[in-house]
């Protein structure tokens, strides 16, 4: 288990933190089989009602950890960590509330499209630079961006890869509320525990009834997976990794 995952119980809340925060929460491969585990867990245990997604101050994630990229695209194994997270993510029963502060970059924005309701602060962007580095999108985003989004605002995220500020998040309909800083804890673990209080029955059928089949959402996220890996592997985005890490390296 990643020691960047820590998990923790508030009553029937089972809480889920990002804490690498020297690397700015970048998920590696041991990062993600923690988040699977502990979701598969919480869903399995009847006295967790509720999961809660957290990051660190300033940075939710800032994606997934490039150096796992860089290794597949010089053919490396890529695993199962990431797939599996993902598929737990969205055929997870249990309501999943989570809370961005500042950076929210690729997978760091993706993985509130299967949250139920998203807290994020002002100072929070949320951008999917998958095209910029010569990827495509991946957590089912190319199909449910376009369904919350509209077609447009969806290419313009995933397609050019412009960003969204908190404010232009919630007006379209990607995150739930807008908080402030030092407000952000607070309000998720609120509505998580209210979560809590409802009749669980009731709300898991309004929930599935509001979802709908996860059949088609799990093939699409296997369906961007396949693309994805072929992609770590081309020349392009090999270029575009490469190009980008040299960037980093000169700030």
């Amino acid at each position: 288990m990643s020691t960047h995952i820590r998990v923790e119980r508030q009553d029937a809340v089972q809480i889920l933190r990002l804490e690498r925060p020297e690397k700015k929460n970048a998920i590696d491969r041991a990062m993600y089989a923690a988040m699977a585990a502990a979701l598969a867990g919480g869903d399995a245990d009847e006295a967790v009602r509720c999961h809660v997604l957290l990051g660190v101050p300033g940075a939710f994630s800032a994606g997934n950890d490039l150096t796992d990229f860089l290794a597949v695209a010089d053919g490396g194994e890529s695993g199962t960590e990431v797939f599996d997270f993902l598929t737990a993510l969205a055929t997870c029963r249990k309501p999943i509330v989570s809370g961005v502060d500042g950076i929210a970059v690729g997978i760091g924005t993706t993985m509130h499209l299967h949250c139920d309701l998203t807290f994020a602060t002002p100072r929070t962007a949320f951008q999917t630079p998958f095209v910029d580095l010569g990827l495509v999108p991946e957590a089912g985003s190319s199909l449910l961006l376009p369904a919350i989004l509209g077609h447009q605002r969806a290419f313009a995220l995933l397609g050019l890869g412009d960003g969204l500020s908190a404010e232009q998040a919630r007006e379209a309909g990607l995150i739930y509320a807008v908080v402030e800083q030092e407000e952000l804890e607070t309000s998720v673990l609120a509505a998580a525990a209210a979560i809590t209080r409802k009749p669980p029955e009731a709300l898991a059928l309004t929930r599935d009834l509001m979802r709908g089949s996860r059949e088609q959402l799990v093939a699409r996220i296997g369906e961007e997976a396949a693309h994805f890996k072929a992609r770590l592997q081309s020349q392009e985005a090999k270029t575009a990794l490469l190009a980008f890490m040299e960037r980093k390296k000169a700030r």
